[in-house]
């Protein structure tokens, strides 16, 4: 951590079914914060259940931002996240209130912090991206090698996504992805913040808790909430939602229940393994692990320390 004190707020971050937003919640009672949600799916008004949407006595407890306040039906996207954080950090500021960023969605917390612009990016060319998903991975990493050799070195050959995308902004930027990603590290962020991150030493811990975290979400009735929701208009990045797409089969009589059960287990610890995959990249997050601690209120402890050492 830099010897500069001058942070602008607080992020807590890490793995689904950590512990963020109870930590968060007291650390905000502790220094007078509020909280901004980094999470892309509690922005939807109608995900409470799937998205493990803070309690009621949590968000008694202290104000919370960017919940709830997005109908399924709409697309979201991570610069009208930027857009909408902005907001919400100087009104949080101008109350004279410590702004704490939490949450699991990296591309959220990063492209806030580094005040990235979204606002350049070209349209897709649906008609180049249509001739190019017609390769093999393996065609498609023989010509991304072609125009940028260190992307292809990096991208993983059964990530199509990413070999796709890279050969789309060579040909529209007339430049390597590559090098649009060193030139954009050498940017000074728009933010700086005390990064906090939770963790475990034995990764067993964390997928117990979140398949309890599932066995919990159907005794409240996640799969009723999943019907209602598909009974309406449901946009892209709501269903591609982590439990939507899981429960789905089930509510029309495709799967069974102990099916999809095992899914969403299997699912959201493939989700959180990519989540630390993410947060692990940088080098600025204090981790905690949660199991060098006895209980919570000792985690807790800590991080307050911690946020009075170093903020």
């Amino acid at each position: 951590m830099e010897d500069n004190k001058n942070f602008d707020l607080i992020t807590v971050v890490g793995p689904t079914a950590s512990g963020k937003t109870a930590l968060a919640v007291e650390i905000a009672k502790a220094f007078l914060g509020e909280i901004i949600s980094a999470d892309s799916m509690q922005i939807y008004k109608e995900f409470s259940i799937l998205s493990a949407k803070p309690s009621d006595t949590e968000l008694g407890q202290v104000k919370h931002h960017l919940i709830g306040f997005v109908p399924v039906s709409e697309e979201y996207s991570a610069a009208e996240f930027i857009r909408d954080a902005d907001r919400s950090l100087k009104e949080i500021k101008n109350r004279g209130n410590l702004p704490i960023m939490v949450g699991g969605t990296g591309l959220y917390v990063d492209s806030f912090l580094k005040g990235t612009d979204f606002s350049d990016e070209k349209p897709v060319d649906r008609e180049k991206r249509a001739e190019l998903q017609k390769y093999s991975n393996e065609n498609l990493l023989e010509m991304l090698t072609e125009v940028d050799k260190e992307s292809a070195k990096k991208i993983h050959l059964n990530d199509t996504k990413r070999l796709i995308r890279a050969i789309e902004f060579f040909y529209s930027e007339g430049y390597p992805i590559s090098e649009h990603d060193k030139n954009s590290k050498l940017v000074p962020g728009k933010y700086r913040a005390l990064k906090l991150g939770l963790n475990f030493r034995n990764r067993d811990i964390l997928y117990d808790r979140i398949n309890r975290r599932v066995d919990l979400m159907f005794e409240k009735g996640i799969v009723e909430e999943v019907r209602e929701v598909s009974q309406g208009d449901v946009s892209k990045t709501a269903s591609a939602a982590i439990g939507y797409k899981e429960i789905l089969p089930y509510v029309n009589s495709e799967a069974t229940l102990s099916e999809v059960k095992n899914n969403l287990k299997q699912a959201t610890r493939r989700y959180a393994k990519r989540q630390l995959t993410w947060f692990r990249r940088d080098k600025e997050i204090n981790w905690i692990y949660i199991d060098d601690f006895e209980n919570f209120n000792e985690v807790a402890e800590f991080a307050k320390n911690l946020v009075e050492k170093l903020f």
